[in-house]
């Protein structure tokens, strides 16, 4: 069974991204930091530097949804996500 997690650490979601062959993105000549995305594909967007990736991650206040365990180690079951308010 596969189990989903969300995560805010820096290095958890980098090695994450990089181990399925992404890398950080925007949006092509988008002007916030609510534009950053992972790209796996060849899609038109962007690539920037992990930097101003956690900058927009931060400043948006994301947080990432992944896959932890699954049968296949390599999927991509990955998204960008609102963090949850605590009360």
């Amino acid at each position: 069974m596969a189990r989903v997690g969300t995560t805010t650490d820096y290095s958890r979601i980098r090695h994450w991204i990089e181990e399925r062959g992404g890398h950080p993105a925007r949006i092509q000549n988008a002007p916030d930091s609510e534009t950053v995305r992972v790209d796996f594909t060849s899609e038109p967007l962007e690539e920037i530097s992990w930097d101003e990736f956690f900058e927009g991650f931060d400043g948006s206040r994301l947080a990432f949804l992944h896959r932890t365990k699954a049968q296949d180690d390599a999927a991509r079951l990955g998204r960008i996500v609102r963090r949850r308010r605590h009360h």
